[in-house]
């Protein structure tokens, strides 16, 4: 990754060193955040929104490192369906990533990139990094909190950990565990990764970086965020760029090229090591295991807090399923919850494509 060195990052840096789920701390934090709209007087109209894995702050405008718009900006601005002029919406890059906030590739104490020596980390432990930067911008308690995937693993770990800190949560397409399945795709990427000969150990930061390695893994990744009604309907058995097979290994057919193009234009962006990081962190993340084995003692604090939960019926990573689990722990301890399935051919990735009534939810539960 070489394109995020030259972006000045607007970030801030924690006062006190940051306790980790793994015992160890995490000193002189940088937290990089972006803010859009005007933060109330009384600072109660601030909207948190916690980014997906390969996710960033730049949640709006143009992104300054792809130069591609932001990642939510059909539901992020004025007039839209988290609504700009009425709140000041708040996205940090998460900690462990390399979009700005500390990561492995951050300079450590010896004055080296951390690399490998960057402890690992826990999705409860990006949310407590992001309740300590609210802290230093004097806000105390958000009109919402907002994800998506693992942007909604951190929103149920908000409520869940801090539910002092939010009126609502609005959790999509998330989980509150991963499976094996979920736990054996992520273990495939991170052996591409560290089987790639360029990564050393994760000690690649003065050489060549192991992009075919995380190539691999953001090809078989990306495979679980689409529905095979979606790839068909886009790919089909059709070739590309000609009209017969080659009996070779070049990319014959257009879902091959399609996949490859997502693999190589992902390598310009993101930090092998940080992948590795931050997907031991989803797969570590049990909801349940962190509150006594019982999904339901997870949410007794967030009785007075406001739940809408988001599901869709093509998403084979995070099955309906798997939110239902969610919605019958907050019935258990009488938790204010609202819950929709929605129809859309775009399987997990339907949370950032054009779903009109996932607008409609949005603006619903946000207003």
């Amino acid at each position: 990754m070489a394109t995020t060195t030259a972006i000045d990052f607007r970030s801030l840096t924690l006062d006190a060193p940051l306790p980790l789920d793994s015992g160890r701390e995490l000193a002189g934090v940088q937290v990089a955040y972006e803010t859009y709209g005007e933060l109330a007087a009384d600072k109660s109209n601030a909207v948190l929104i916690f980014h997906a894995l390969t996710g960033d702050q730049f949640v709006a405008g143009t992104n300054p490192v792809t130069g591609k718009p932001g990642w939510w900006e059909r539901m992020v601005g004025p007039g839209k369906p988290i609504d700009t002029d009425r709140f000041q919406v708040i996205c940090a890059n998460v900690i462990g990533s390399c979009l700005g906030s500390t990561g492995p590739s951050s300079t450590g104490p010896d004055g080296e990139p951390y690399g490998m020596e960057f402890p690992v980390i826990t999705i409860r432990d990006m949310v407590r990094a992001q309740m300590a930067m609210l802290d230093m911008l004097g806000i105390e308690k958000l009109h919402a909190v907002v994800g998506g995937s693992m942007g909604g693993m951190q929103a149920l770990s908000c409520a869940a950990n801090f539910p002092e800190r939010t009126d609502r949560v609005l959790a999509i397409a998330t989980t509150a565990r991963h499976t094996a399945q979920n736990i054996a795709f992520h273990e495939m990427g991170r052996q591409a990764i560290m089987a790639d000969p360029n990564w050393h150990g994760g000690d690649y930061y003065h050489g060549e970086a192991p992009a075919k390695g995380l190539a691999v893994a953001r090809m078989a990744a990306h495979i679980t965020y689409l529905s095979e009604e979606g790839l068909t309907e886009k790919f089909g058995r059709r070739l590309q760029d000609r009209e017969a097979k080659s009996f070779g290994f070049d990319a014959d057919f257009q879902v091959e090229s399609y996949l490859r193009y997502q693999g190589l234009s992902f390598t310009d962006r993101f930090d092998a090591n940080s992948y590795l990081y931050i997907t031991r962190a989803m797969d570590y993340f049990d909801l349940a295991e962190e509150h006594g084995g019982l999904l339901a003692d997870a949410f007794r604090g967030a009785k007075d807090t406001r739940f809408c939960l988001v599901s869709f019926d093509t998403d084979w990573l995070y099955t309906t399923a798997d939110m239902r689990e969610v919605v019958h722990a907050l019935n258990a301890v009488a938790a204010p919850v609202s819950f929709v399935e929605l129809s859309a051919p775009y399987g997990h990735d339907s949370f950032l494509l054009d779903v009109p009534a996932l607008d409609r939810v949005v603006e619903g539960f946000i207003a």
